[in-house]
C-alpha cells in the first residue's frame, strides 16, 4: 500500500514538472514557433495545444511498450515514424471534426512532426521507463504545452482584438501588435519571466533550460 502510495505521488510529480518545472515553452524553451504563430486566437492556441496533448502522450506510451524491442541505432528514426504515424491521426480527426479551425492551422499540425519537444520525451524519458510513468511524462509534457499555448493566446487575443474565442469583450481601442510576431514574442518573454520567478520562488532556481527550436 506504502508503495502504491509513493507510486502515486511519483506521477503527480511528472505531471507537475511537465507544467511548471520543465515546461516546454517557458522553462525548456523549446518549440517555439507554434507559441508565436498559431497563438492570437485562443481557439487556435487551444486546438493546436489538444493536439501536441495528444501526439505527446500517444508517443510516449507507444515508445515505452515497444523501447525492448527497438535497437538503438535505429531509434531515432523509428521514433520520428512513431511520432508521425500518430500526427496523421490527429491531422485526420481535426480535419473531420474541426473543419474552420484547421484551414486556419493545418500546417501547423501537420509539422507537430519536427516539433523537438515531442522527440526529446521520448528520446530522454518513454525509451527508458515503462508504460505507465511514460504516460504520465508525456501528460504532463503535453499539459505544460496546452496551457502555455492557452495562456499566451489569452493574453494576445485580448489585447490585439479585444475579444476571447471570437467573442467581444472590451470595447478599448486593442493593440494590433499583439496579433503580429512581435506581439507573440513580447508575452512569450514577460510569460517565460513569471515562469522563472514561480521556479526560484519554489523550486529554488533548480529547474532544466534549453535551446530553442521548432
Amino acid at each position: 500500500m506504502e508503495h502504491l502510495h509513493q507510486e502515486k505521488v511519483s506521477y503527480w510529480q511528472l505531471v507537475k514538472n511537465g507544467i511548471f518545472k520543465e515546461n516546454t515553452i517557458f522553462r525548456l524553451v523549446i518549440s517555439l514557433c507554434p507559441a508565436v504563430a498559431v497563438t492570437n486566437s485562443v481557439r487556435n492556441g487551444f486546438l493546436l495545444g489538444v493536439a501536441v496533448l495528444f501526439v505527446q502522450v500517444m508517443v510516449n506510451s507507444t515508445v515505452a511498450m515497444l523501447r525492448n524491442f527497438i535497437h538503438p541505432r535505429v531509434r531515432i528514426p523509428i521514433f520520428m515514424l512513431i511520432i508521425s504515424g500518430w500526427v496523421t491521426v490527429i491531422d485526420l480527426l481535426m480535419a473531420a471534426f474541426a473543419r474552420a479551425a484547421y484551414k486556419e492551422m493545418g500546417l501547423y499540425i501537420q509539422i507537430i512532426v519536427a516539433f523537438a519537444s515531442i522527440l526529446v520525451r521520448a528520446e530522454m524519458f518513454a525509451s527508458k521507463n515503462r508504460l505507465a510513468p511514460s504516460f504520465f511524462d508525456g501528460l504532463g509534457s503535453g499539459l505544460g504545452f496546452l496551457i502555455a499555448l492557452v495562456i499566451i493566446s489569452f493574453f494576445r487575443e485580448l489585447l490585439g482584438r479585444g475579444s476571447l474565442w471570437g467573442f467581444p469583450i472590451v470595447e478599448a481601442k486593442p493593440m494590433l501588435i499583439m496579433l503580429l510576431p512581435t506581439g507573440g514574442f513580447f508575452a512569450v518573454g514577460i510569460l517565460m519571466g513569471f515562469f522563472n520567478w514561480i521556479d526560484m520562488r519554489f523550486y529554488g532556481g533548480k529547474g532544466a533550460g534549453g535551446a530553442g527550436g521548432h
